[in-house]
């Protein structure tokens, strides 16, 4: 199993030199680890309150899976910055309400067991992945958050995790529950799993679907990655 990696470590550190029988399982972090809808809720409501915006959850939801400041952009909003604040106050102050997708850490330690290196591709800022990312006994070998790159649906956040563990493309795979991680790991050239038990639908081609965490102990064999044409991205 590899070693369990102080998170602060973890953010961009190239660390692994592997042959090509190692495989890489990147895994994104709200909907898929942990279950935050209702503390993203209880946090977009607290935006539309302080800054006077007359815009339901709903529409912020749908964007889930990219940064923030890109779900600003997209809903036309302005003063991002001041948005985020007040957004990240409220998360922070309510992540205590945040909970491990049930199974989820039995399924990952599995994989680990068999072999897998683990590592988490994430919209949510360090600051507050960070203390989630703790909670969940599973050996993330590196942990990837927004930075200078481009956020997903690019490749660049799945590309730099796969830096980091000095894995190829083809043996990884990402596992997202919305459609932007999706295109993420068809654009960076790695297998997509589709997590069923977390927040978004599946467009076409119908990727493959673990219905819940314990699934992936099914789909993915103990040495091979997914490859993205297999999975129809």
């Amino acid at each position: 199993m590899p070693e369990r990696i102080p998170l602060e470590d973890r953010q961009g550190a190239a660390m692994y030199d592997h042959s090509e029988s190692v495989h890489a399982l990147l895994l994104d972090l709200d909907g898929v680890l942990v279950d935050s809808l209702p503390v993203m809720r209880k946090a977009w409501t607290a935006v539309t309150s302080a800054h006077h915006l007359d815009l339901p959850f709903a529409a912020y939801q749908q964007h889930l899976g990219r940064t923030f400041p890109d779900i600003m952009r997209l809903l036309r909003l302005p003063n991002p910055e001041q948005l985020q604040a007040t957004y990240d106050e409220a998360a922070c102050a309510a992540s205590d309400e945040v909970e491990v997708c049930g199974g989820i850490e039995d399924a990952l330690q599995a994989l680990a067991a068999r072999g897998w290196l683990l590592g988490v591709v994430t919209s949510k800022p360090l600051h507050r992945a960070a203390p989630l990312l703790d909670r969940i006994d599973v050996p993330f070998a590196t942990v990837r958050t927004p930075g200078a790159e481009r956020g997903k649906p690019a490749p660049d956040p799945i590309l730099l995790a796969l830096l980091d563990l000095r894995i190829d493309p083809s043996q990884a795979t990402y596992v997202g529950d919305m459609n932007v991680d999706k295109e993420s790991a068809y654009r960076a050239g790695v297998g997509f799993v589709h997590a069923g038990w977390g927040y978004g639908q599946a467009d076409p081609p119908p990727p493959a679907l673990a219905h819940t965490p314990a699934d992936l102990l099914r789909l993915l064999s103990p040495h091979d990655a997914m490859s993205a044409t297999v999975l129809g991205a």
